[in-house]
């Protein structure tokens, strides 16, 4: 309790209150902007956290991480084209209520129920990271190691399309981790005689090219000069209160379904979008007016993706395991400012952790407000040229990869990563557990290596660790019951074609 005068103190601060209506603005309006994204939000405001305080910064990026996932309901209400994945199903219900002349109601709906999730993940982001903070206190690098382990398999487990491709890139983001020197040793490994890896390559350059250039990339080979999309002003209309009430348990239901699924690292807000609009539409006593303008369906969408941003929150900040490609780049950028995210982030500046808190609430509410107020103006920013934007986040990209470390290698290593993004996207390789993979890499191997050595080589004892042994049997549940299910399916298909075959022949 004695550091929230402290926390407090540098929150109040001009600078950083600016920094948080500018990052609530910036997010709502990158969100809303089809194509863009999280983390092509996150990754251009990135060298512009360099110079600002510790405090500025991480408000900055929390504000805008928090902002952009609503904006992308803006674009999906309005133009039927979702601003990022995270709001693919509020397409469903928020156009069909925008065809019929309700789309101030329907944004309306969109930004009350990101704003009630943004704030219920908050409330158990509270709660739940101090929490588990102190038990990762107990964890030896055995348990690290099965505890990461478990991370990735969880990644590639969740990636849409093909398990095995997830798992691929995973792979390859462990990979690339280990380039550069030795974190026991020292020696330079897998630099190819090149001696501009000799120093390992930097994790923002390879998520801002397999993000943000690969779009950039994408987006220039499929240019036309179609006209934009006809966006007529709207307005901004709050439901009623007794409206509200009626949906009351479908908000708090989206809601925890959002934060629970946040916590499980690789899930992300695009996959509790869509198993919170199933149940939605399972349970809702208005189920049969999902698809066409149904606020239950706008609710479970919104208010879920939304409290996926506190979910996440919990293993980035308390454990050091990043979810999804934002907040590998918060994790990045806590890196860069020297703090550490996991259990010394409580021991060390609890300050630090008050304060994200703080800013979260704050950016939450500026969310609602800025939804509000400027309605009329982001509908107008849809009809934004496409060549100035991509430029702009070309420009920002560049300067970003290179602003890490003034390594003009970085910007080269982008470029690369970029055009394999685009190879990527096109062959429907998640890459997601790239960086991720990447991130976590060092951690894994080098809880990995002291394990043994505490262990006299022997890999057997990491089984004899309780902690430990759990970690791996959650994480064996979750590889083996994929597989058990698509063998049982592949045996009744089988059945049922052989079932079908014999009708043929009798009749």
């Amino acid at each position: 309790m004695e550091y929230i005068p402290m926390a407090l103190a540098q929150l109040a601060s001009f600078d950083v209150i600016l920094v948080i209506i500018i990052g609530s603005v910036f997010g709502t309006v990158i969100g809303a902007l089809p194509g863009m994204g999280t983390v092509v939000a996150l990754v251009v405001v990135l060298p512009f956290t360099f110079s600002m305080s510790t405090t500025a910064a991480i408000a900055l990026l929390l504000s805008i991480y928090c902002s952009s996932v609503y904006g992308g309901s803006i674009s999906a209400i309005l133009i039927n084209t979702p601003g990022t994945p995270q709001s693919a199903a509020t397409v469903l219900d928020g156009y069909p209520m925008a065809q019929r002349g309700e789309a101030d109601l329907a944004l309306g709906w969109a930004t009350f129920a990101s704003t009630f999730g943004g704030i219920f993940s908050l409330i158990i982001l509270i709660v739940a990271a101090p929490q588990l903070a102190r038990l990762s206190i107990s964890f030896g690098p055995v348990e690290t190691f099965a505890l990461i382990l478990f991370a990735l398999t969880c990644i590639a487990w969740v990636s849409r399309g093909s398990t095995l491709k997830g798992i691929l890139a995973a792979t390859i983001g462990l990979f690339l981790a280990t380039v550069g020197p030795d974190i026991m040793t020292g020696y330079s490994r897998f630099g190819f005689g090149i001696d501009a890896l000799a120093g390992g390559m930097a994790l923002i350059s390879i998520l801002i090219g397999l993000f943000a250039l690969s779009e950039v990339f994408l987006r220039a080979s499929k240019y036309s000069e179609s006209n934009p999309p006809d966006v007529s002003g709207t307005g901004f209309r709050m439901p009623r209160w007794d409206d509200i009430k009626i949906r009351f348990r479908m908000l708090i239901q989206s809601s925890v379904i959002g934060t629970m699924i946040g916590i499980l690292p690789g899930t992300g807000a695009t996959a509790a979008t869509f198993v919170s609009y199933a149940e939605a539409k399972r349970s809702s006593p208005r189920r049969e007016n999902f698809g066409n303008g149904e606020p239950d369906g706008l609710i479970a969408s919104e208010a879920s993706n939304n409290a996926v941003t506190g979910g996440a929150l919990i293993p980035t900040l308390a454990l050091g395991i990043p979810g999804d490609g934002g907040t590998v780049v918060l994790l990045g950028a806590l890196m860069i400012q020297g703090i550490i995210p996991g259990v010394q982030l409580i021991q060390n500046n609890p300050d630090i952790m008050i304060n994200a808190f703080m800013v979260i609430f704050i950016a939450n509410i500026l969310m609602f407000i800025v939804g509000a107020m400027g309605a009329q103006g982001f509908t107008r920013l849809l009809n934004a040229p496409e060549p100035i934007l991509m430029g702009f986040v070309l420009m920002m990209s560049l300067v970003g990869a290179f602003a890490v470390r003034g390594n003009p290698v970085d910007v080269i290593v982008a470029v690369i990563a970029g055009a394999i993004g685009v190879v990527m996207r096109l062959a429907g390789i998640p890459m997601a557990p790239i960086v991720i993979g990447m991130a976590l890499g060092q951690t894994l191997e080098k809880s990995f290596r002291q394990g043994l050595m505490l262990h006299e080589g022997s890999f057997l004892a990491f089984f004899k660790q309780p902690i430990a042994l759990f970690i791996f049997a959650v994480t064996f549940l979750i590889i083996i019951v994929p597989l058990i299910n698509g063998y049982r399916k592949r045996r009744a298909d089988q059945a049922a074609e052989v079932e079908a075959a014999n009708a043929g022949d009798v009749g």
